[in-house]
């Protein structure tokens, strides 16, 4: 009676005007190669954030899956970074001091 864990990607996708990058890891149990429970897990990457002075930085993926980096790489053009970061700004500065 052998009991496995496997983690996998179960879905990525990509939403909003700013190219945000969600993705499902499905962990799963097996005992026998037969699945006994599965469990969700979604995280979502933006392309960067502004720092205090309104700097651009980008998100750090090296970590994440090679399937996310690609699509993340491909989806975050320059356009969609300063478009993003343009939003950030206008949203930073609707806030109350």
């Amino acid at each position: 009676m052998a009991i496995t864990k496997e983690v996998i990607i179960g879905r990525i996708e990509v939403v909003g005007p700013h190219k945000h990058v969600q993705v499902r890891t499905d962990t799963i149990l097996k005992e026998d190669g037969a699945e006994l429970s599965r469990a969700y897990h979604r995280h979502v990457l933006e392309c960067g954030t502004i720092l205090t002075d309104e700097s651009w930085r980008d998100t750090d993926i090296s970590g994440e899956d090679s399937q996310v980096r690609t699509i993340c790489n491909t989806m975050w053009t320059q356009a969609i970074k300063d478009s993003y970061q343009a939003y950030l700004i206008a949203e930073k500065n609707k806030l109350p001091t």
